[in-house]
């Protein structure tokens, strides 16, 4: 039985096989980073925006090629151009859309995936990605991180939940999927913050969700909490119990895109259990099972 509804199965069911996302650097910046907004980025954040992994030297298009030409371009024939670090829509209309289509230069690509803020989605934003969903499945994912303003602001996110669910309104408004990134044991948070962030995301019209553990990278500003003992990070059994009580909360519809997010294990600094990615999956998979529970179960 499937406990929860997994991004892979309901990948292959869409598009008839197994799909796979392919990871892009498009040479973007953030608005919390460049001084529009704020400067240093959110506080967990990587100097790479998480894109410690991917090439940034190479064009988008060279990116896209290189990919496909690989091992892993074998791995599946389908996959969905996922522009994945920084602010993927912080960018002029023409940029823009010169950056999504030097993505699409391959038959096998069927999706655009793009990550992004809320304050950075306006209608004329959301008016082009529109134009790719007439060909291509587009879908679009949205920090949140958490409901709460107060942490909003302690993070450095640089906006507030009120532009979150302005963006996906808009979205909604042009039938564009919707993925919400939250995150488990942000500074100050308790599991009190953690309910009121669940049931934030249960009133809007979202089609995924990205759960991640907080961690901590080297040289970010919570590094500098951390090692001033001013952050202690969750525990792995704190972790588990609240992917169990979001899971059993949220829509039974809502597609699982992620439950942990992986940090580059060369700049993890805590907690170590981050970089074991199966205690994580195992564990879920063993409380779900010996309490017979399964997402939705609590939605209301």
């Amino acid at each position: 039985m499937e406990r929860y509804k997994h991004l892979n199965k309901y990948l292959k069911e869409k598009f008839g096989e197994r799909t796979l996302k392919l990871c892009i650097d498009g040479g973007f910046t953030c608005p919390n980073r460049d001084g529009s907004v704020g400067t240093g980025g959110c506080i967990f954040c990587s100097e790479k925006g998480s894109g410690e992994h991917l090439n940034s030297i190479l064009s988008i298009s060279n990116q896209v090629k290189n990919f496909l030409s690989s091992y892993r371009g074998k791995r599946a024939n389908k996959f969905m151009a996922y522009f994945q670090n920084f602010t993927n829509t912080y960018d002029s209309l023409d940029n823009l859309k010169a950056k999504y289509d030097a993505a699409l230069v391959d038959n096998r690509i069927i999706g655009l995936a793009i990550a992004t803020r809320p304050d950075c989605i306006n209608e004329d934003i959301v008016k082009l990605l529109s134009l790719y969903s007439k060909k291509y499945y587009v879908c679009v994912e949205l920090g949140l991180q958490t409901s709460d303003d107060i942490t909003g602001k302690f993070i450095n996110r640089g906006y507030t939940s009120s532009q979150f669910t302005q963006a996906v309104l808009l979205l909604n408004k042009y039938n564009i999927d919707v993925v919400a990134h939250i995150m488990v044991g942000l500074p100050n948070e308790d599991f009190e913050n953690l309910k009121h962030t669940v049931n934030f995301i249960n009133q809007h019209n979202l089609q995924g969700i990205k759960i991640h553990s907080t961690y901590v990278v080297k040289n970010s500003p919570l590094y500098d909490l951390y090692l001033q003992g001013d952050y202690t990070p969750i525990s792995l059994e704190y972790y588990l119990n609240c992917l169990v009580y979001i899971l059993t909360h949220i829509s039974p519809d809502i597609v699982i895109h992620r439950i942990s997010g992986d940090a580059p294990k060369d700049l993890l600094v805590a907690p170590s259990w981050n970089s074991h990615k199966k205690w994580v999956l195992n564990g879920l998979d063993k409380l779900l099972n010996e309490q017979d529970l399964y997402q939705g179960i609590y939605y209301k």
